[in-house]
């Protein structure tokens, strides 16, 4: 059995989905893994990790959008803001989406389907710079 971990950063320019995909594909090459699992964990509480469609940058505009609707800044009944009034909805967002997925690995490639990419999905407003740590283990 082979355990890998290794970390990397992410810039990001404030919300949005930012596509690492290809950060993490890098490291199960790296790897030699040929069957076992990745998990994908992100250290932050006001961004996630979330498998989305890659084909059509349109269908991550809506997922914004309907985040946005979903929850909105502005929402008066919100106290937690010491950072600002997307602090409490950057939490919030989190928690309705994850900060880890796990992806098979087979043949020594991650077993993604045809229009699946992993994205950090930032929720504040500010860039900021984020921590993805991803765990390879298998044979």
């Amino acid at each position: 059995m082979i355990a890998v971990t290794e970390s990397f950063s992410v810039p990001t320019g404030g919300k949005g989905t930012y596509e690492i995909t290809e950060e993490v594909e890098a490291l199960v090459r790296r790897s030699h893994i040929q069957t076992g699992l990745a998990t994908v964990f992100l250290q932050h509480t006001s961004a996630s990790i979330v498998i989305y469609e890659n084909a059509d940058p349109t269908a991550r505009t809506d997922l914004h959008r309907f985040f946005e609707d979903l929850v909105p800044e502005d929402n008066p009944d919100l106290i937690h803001t010491i950072e600002g009034s997307d602090d409490s909805t950057s939490h919030l967002r989190m928690a309705l989406t994850r900060t880890s997925e796990s992806i098979p690995i087979a043949s020594g490639r991650l077993q993604l389907g045809t229009w699946q990419g992993i994205y950090l999905f930032e929720h504040r407003r500010a860039p900021h710079n984020r921590t993805v740590v991803v765990t390879l283990l298998g044979r």
